[in-house]
């Protein structure tokens, strides 16, 4: 009884020792939109967008993620590489805040306890919603609606990240957030009386991306295998 009391007490303290390696830093890179306001290539990054990132290591390959990430979402038509988007000239300009919470998964054995210099790519994915001020073009020219909303959505990110120096990760990284919403552009007036400024697809939603670097330290107690601990 006295052997099985001991493994027991040692199973939980290794698990809560795994439960305790916290991830905290910056996410710091750009920004671009792709909607039915200006440019619509992929990769593309021309605001500046920053926020924090909180990672719970769960196991040596996956972590639950939380992130705040600011920025602003600006398109213009005059960057489009279709000549009906430049002939129309919209341009637009957005503050977006974004939360976001998911999990991430790693292409190999992330252990962070092992005291050797390690790297892996990584997809994160979950669910987000991003704040942003309603608009809609009247006449050709972004009009504010005085309201906001927030655009629920599905992030895809695709990352590779290192141990860099004692507790320190570095990491880069490509994200893609499709929206549920059509209106983070003002092709869609929030306002129902508006309605008849509506442009563009109707069939697209709208993307946008966030692409750059991760600066991360990580804490937590290291698990102990030692027997009778």
């Amino acid at each position: 009884m006295r052997h099985l009391t001991i493994v027991i007490l040692s199973i939980l303290s290794i698990h809560f020792s795994y439960s305790q390696i916290n991830e905290v830093g910056f996410f710091v890179g750009g920004s671009n939109f792709i909607g039915d306001v200006g440019a619509t290539d992929y990769i593309s990054p021309n605001q500046l967008a920053f926020g924090g990132i909180y990672k719970w290591n769960r196991s040596k390959r996956h972590s639950y993620r939380a992130s705040v990430i600011f920025s602003e979402l600006k398109g213009m038509d005059t960057k489009s590489d279709d000549p009906r988007r430049i002939q129309r000239g919209y341009d637009f300009s957005s503050n977006i805040m974004e939360i976001s919470l998911g999990i991430e998964l790693t292409f190999l054995d992330f252990d962070l306890h092992s005291g050797q210099k390690i790297a892996t790519p990584y997809l994160y994915t979950g669910i987000s919603t991003a704040k942003h001020d309603n608009h809609y073009f009247l006449n050709g020219v972004q009009t504010p609606e005085n309201t906001s909303s927030w655009a629920y959505g599905i992030p895809m990110v695709l990352g590779f990240k290192a141990s860099f120096i004692d507790n320190i990760i570095i990491g880069i990284e490509v994200g893609a957030r499709y929206t549920f919403s059509d209106a983070l552009d003002g092709s869609l007036p929030n306002n129902q009386s508006r309605q008849q400024y509506r442009l563009g697809n109707i069939n697209n939603n709208d993307w946008y991306m966030f692409s750059g670097l991760t600066l991360t330290y990580t804490f937590g107690e290291n698990p102990c295998y030692c027997p009778g601990n």
